[in-house]
Protein backbone atom coordinates (compact mmCIF):
# COMPACT_ATOMS: atom_id res chain seq x y z
CA UNK A 1 0.00 0.00 0.00
CA UNK A 2 1.16 3.65 -0.67
CA UNK A 3 2.02 5.54 2.17
CA UNK A 4 0.19 8.45 1.33
CA UNK A 5 -2.84 5.54 0.88
CA UNK A 6 -2.05 4.87 4.49
CA UNK A 7 -2.29 7.91 5.24
CA UNK A 8 -5.40 9.03 4.09
CA UNK A 9 -6.53 5.92 5.60
CA UNK A 10 -5.58 6.36 9.36
CA UNK A 11 -6.58 10.19 9.03
CA UNK A 12 -9.99 9.09 8.27
CA UNK A 13 -10.37 6.48 10.67
CA UNK A 14 -9.48 9.35 13.37
CA UNK A 15 -11.75 11.56 12.20
CA UNK A 16 -14.41 9.49 12.18
CA UNK A 17 -14.27 8.04 15.56
CA UNK A 18 -13.92 11.92 16.49
CA UNK A 19 -17.10 12.60 15.09
CA UNK A 20 -18.64 9.35 16.42
CA UNK A 21 -17.26 10.21 20.28
CA UNK A 22 -18.55 13.83 19.89
CA UNK A 23 -21.38 12.86 18.53
CA UNK A 24 -22.10 10.05 21.38
CA UNK A 25 -21.21 12.52 23.64
CA UNK A 26 -23.60 15.31 23.01
CA UNK A 27 -26.10 13.20 22.69
CA UNK A 28 -25.54 11.37 26.09
CA UNK A 29 -25.73 15.01 27.83
CA UNK A 30 -28.84 15.84 26.25
CA UNK A 31 -30.34 12.60 27.41
CA UNK A 32 -29.26 13.29 30.35
CA UNK A 33 -30.68 16.79 30.98
CA UNK A 34 -33.97 14.92 30.27
CA UNK A 35 -36.73 13.94 32.79
CA UNK A 36 -37.09 10.01 31.99
CA UNK A 37 -40.50 9.23 30.62
CA UNK A 38 -42.66 7.92 32.60
CA UNK A 39 -45.54 6.18 30.20
CA UNK A 40 -49.12 6.33 31.66
CA UNK A 41 -51.16 3.84 30.15
CA UNK A 42 -54.75 3.86 31.24
CA UNK A 43 -55.60 0.44 30.99
CA UNK A 44 -52.93 -0.56 32.56
CA UNK A 45 -53.43 1.65 35.75
CA UNK A 46 -56.64 0.50 36.33
CA UNK A 47 -55.48 -2.91 36.09
CA UNK A 48 -52.90 -2.24 38.21
CA UNK A 49 -55.23 0.18 40.89
CA UNK A 50 -57.66 -2.94 40.59
CA UNK A 51 -55.57 -5.78 41.26
CA UNK A 52 -54.39 -3.57 44.58
CA UNK A 53 -57.63 -2.46 46.35
CA UNK A 54 -58.72 -4.62 49.19
CA UNK A 55 -61.50 -7.20 48.16
CA UNK A 56 -63.78 -5.38 50.00
CA UNK A 57 -63.39 -2.23 48.00
CA UNK A 58 -62.91 -4.73 44.77
CA UNK A 59 -66.28 -6.36 45.65
CA UNK A 60 -68.21 -2.17 45.67
CA UNK A 61 -66.40 -0.87 42.51
CA UNK A 62 -66.22 -2.29 39.26
CA UNK A 63 -63.36 -1.80 36.70
CA UNK A 64 -65.44 1.02 35.06
CA UNK A 65 -65.55 2.69 38.03
CA UNK A 66 -62.23 2.54 38.74
CA UNK A 67 -61.56 3.72 35.16
CA UNK A 68 -63.62 6.89 35.80
CA UNK A 69 -61.81 7.46 39.11
CA UNK A 70 -58.34 7.65 37.29
CA UNK A 71 -59.95 10.06 34.94
CA UNK A 72 -60.98 12.02 37.37
CA UNK A 73 -57.58 12.05 39.46
CA UNK A 74 -55.65 12.50 36.12
CA UNK A 75 -57.97 15.57 35.16
CA UNK A 76 -57.42 16.95 38.90
CA UNK A 77 -53.71 16.90 38.18
CA UNK A 78 -54.08 18.84 34.95
CA UNK A 79 -56.33 21.15 36.59
CA UNK A 80 -53.61 21.88 39.11
CA UNK A 81 -50.43 22.34 36.61
CA UNK A 82 -49.20 18.41 37.32
CA UNK A 83 -49.84 16.64 33.92
CA UNK A 84 -48.62 18.91 31.48
CA UNK A 85 -50.07 18.75 27.88
CA UNK A 86 -46.60 17.94 26.69
CA UNK A 87 -43.93 16.58 28.15
CA UNK A 88 -41.93 14.81 25.17
CA UNK A 89 -38.18 15.82 25.63
CA UNK A 90 -38.26 18.89 28.03
CA UNK A 91 -35.56 19.51 30.25
CA UNK A 92 -36.03 19.34 33.92
CA UNK A 93 -37.47 22.21 35.15
CA UNK A 94 -38.08 21.17 38.99
CA UNK A 95 -37.40 25.05 40.92
CA UNK A 96 -39.57 24.26 44.07
CA UNK A 97 -40.99 21.40 46.51
CA UNK A 98 -44.40 20.36 44.92
CA UNK A 99 -46.81 18.64 47.61
CA UNK A 100 -49.72 16.99 46.16
CA UNK A 101 -52.08 16.20 49.57
CA UNK A 102 -54.13 13.60 49.15
CA UNK A 103 -57.08 14.58 51.40
CA UNK A 104 -58.07 17.45 48.86
CA UNK A 105 -57.56 14.74 45.88
CA UNK A 106 -59.79 12.53 47.90
CA UNK A 107 -62.55 15.42 48.86
CA UNK A 108 -62.69 15.90 45.14
CA UNK A 109 -63.16 12.50 43.50
CA UNK A 110 -65.81 12.17 46.21
CA UNK A 111 -67.56 15.38 45.14
CA UNK A 112 -67.21 14.12 41.48
CA UNK A 113 -68.22 10.79 41.95
CA UNK A 114 -71.90 11.56 41.47
CA UNK A 115 -71.08 13.43 38.72
CA UNK A 116 -68.76 10.59 37.25
CA UNK A 117 -72.00 8.05 37.76
CA UNK A 118 -69.55 5.88 40.74
CA UNK A 119 -72.16 4.97 43.18
CA UNK A 120 -69.83 4.47 46.43
CA UNK A 121 -71.23 2.55 49.09
CA UNK A 122 -68.14 3.36 51.59
CA UNK A 123 -66.08 6.79 51.41
CA UNK A 124 -63.22 4.68 52.52
CA UNK A 125 -62.99 3.47 48.63
CA UNK A 126 -61.81 6.51 47.22
CA UNK A 127 -58.97 6.36 49.43
CA UNK A 128 -58.06 3.21 48.53
CA UNK A 129 -58.41 4.08 44.71
CA UNK A 130 -56.02 7.23 45.16
CA UNK A 131 -53.38 5.18 47.57
CA UNK A 132 -53.24 2.07 44.87
CA UNK A 133 -52.99 5.15 42.11
CA UNK A 134 -50.15 6.76 43.62
CA UNK A 135 -48.43 3.63 44.16
CA UNK A 136 -49.06 3.09 40.41
CA UNK A 137 -47.60 6.69 39.40
CA UNK A 138 -44.41 5.36 41.77
CA UNK A 139 -44.23 2.31 40.04
CA UNK A 140 -43.81 4.19 36.49
CA UNK A 141 -41.20 6.74 37.93
CA UNK A 142 -43.94 9.25 37.46
CA UNK A 143 -43.63 10.89 41.00
CA UNK A 144 -40.81 11.72 43.60
CA UNK A 145 -40.57 10.34 47.09
CA UNK A 146 -43.09 11.26 49.47
CA UNK A 147 -42.29 14.29 52.03
CA UNK A 148 -41.85 13.81 55.84
CA UNK A 149 -45.00 14.87 58.01
CA UNK A 150 -42.37 17.28 59.34
CA UNK A 151 -41.55 18.85 56.07
CA UNK A 152 -44.94 19.81 55.02
CA UNK A 153 -45.89 23.32 54.79
CA UNK A 154 -49.48 24.16 55.61
CA UNK A 155 -50.82 27.00 53.61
Amino acid sequence: MDPVTLIFVVAAAIATFAIAAGAIGREARRLDSIAPRAVYVLEEAVDYVADRLPERSQARLTPAEVEALLVAHMNWLHLHGLAPDRVIDLRQGIDETLVVAEDALVAHLLGESEALGVELLDDVDVVEVVTAHLNYFEAIGAVGPQAPPDDVIVG
